[in-house]
């Protein structure tokens, strides 16, 4: 077993319990685990099962990898992202409750919720199977179909905590293996059709160095099964985009709707349309309309349609 380790200074006003709580919906801890300092998680890297290991402190977080094997692949840049990914850190909540200060409708939320940031998956792939696994059904189903999709791909770290799949884990199923364990047919196919692109090669999940994700979401939307939805919130949870319009997630509509005080949600066209007005900034305020939904508020958004 190799060893890595990293100290992330945290900001002022940190929501780490925001973190413990996204990081703690499977209640059976098959890949992600709660510790009396932090949270453990388990995920595939290069073929490797590695656990990243965090124990918050007042102002840190400090960081551990334990990474099965002697350790020959070159992880720690990867690694070092997934615990960005993990933590929160990628998105900067800072611009937004700026430009909201002034906002009647969103500056209140803002108040409430100091600090909020979206917490995203260890990687693109997590997010996009998590998208897929997700949808369209309620959030307990969901978590259990992604608990079998880690007990089926995923491989085991020798602490015996189970690590999340990598797309070439996932290509060596197939279809009968996921409908016989709940999955529709339409989730097992665009899953396993996603894993079969990656893994062949035909698509990339890495962004290109300047960060343009225009390219990245043309090509995700070539993949039968994979809608604007899935793509938005990949690149949401994924990517840590700061510009993530969600106007055809149900809770986002049913947020707008409660905070203009009306009889029905609004329609995709009329939400992304008012969405538009917080760019470059609209993934911060999708997630303050999840929040305005549940009390105590959570970064952590509900199923959907």
């Amino acid at each position: 077993m190799t060893l890595l380790h990293w100290t992330l200074p945290l900001p002022a006003g940190y929501r780490r319990d925001d973190v413990i709580a996204f990081h703690s919906r499977d209640t059976e801890a098959v890949a992600e685990q709660l510790t009396p300092a932090g949270l453990r998680k388990g995920i595939l890297l290069a073929g490797v099962p590695v656990v990243l290991d965090v124990a918050f402190t007042p102002d840190a977080a400090i960081c551990q990898a334990d990474i099965d094997g002697d350790g020959d692949a070159d992880l720690e840049t990867p690694l070092h992202g997934a615990l960005l990914n993990i933590l929160g850190l990628r998105i900067d909540p800072q611009p937004f409750a700026l430009l909201a200060a002034a906002d009647p409708l969103l500056a209140p939320l803002v108040r409430v919720n100091p600090g909020l940031r979206i917490v995203q998956s260890a990687s693109p792939f997590e997010a996009l199977t998590w998208a897929i696994i997700g949808q369209q059904i309620n959030l307990p189903f969901a978590i259990a179909l992604r608990r079998t999709f880690i007990l089926q791909a995923g491989r085991r770290h020798g602490s015996g905590l189970w690590c999340y799949p990598e797309a070439r884990d996932v290509a060596r199923l197939s279809i009968e293996d996921l409908t016989s364990r709940k999955f529709s047919r339409a989730k097992a196919e665009t899953v396993l059709r996603l894993a079969r692109l990656v893994d062949d090669g035909e698509l990339s999940l890495d962004l290109p160095p300047s960060g343009d994700v225009a390219a990245m979401s043309q090509a995700l939307l070539a993949v039968k099964g994979i809608g604007p939805w899935t793509v938005n919130y990949a690149l949401l949870r994924g990517y840590g985009y700061a510009d993530c319009s969600l106007h055809g997630d149900v809770a986002i509509r049913a947020a707008l709707q409660k905070l203009l005080g009306e009889d029905v949600k609004p329609d995709m066209a009329r939400t992304e349309q008012w969405l538009r007005q917080y760019a470059p900034h609209r993934t911060m305020a999708a997630a303050h309309l999840w929040a305005s939904l549940h009390a105590p508020a959570k970064n952590n958004p509900p199923a959907v349609e």
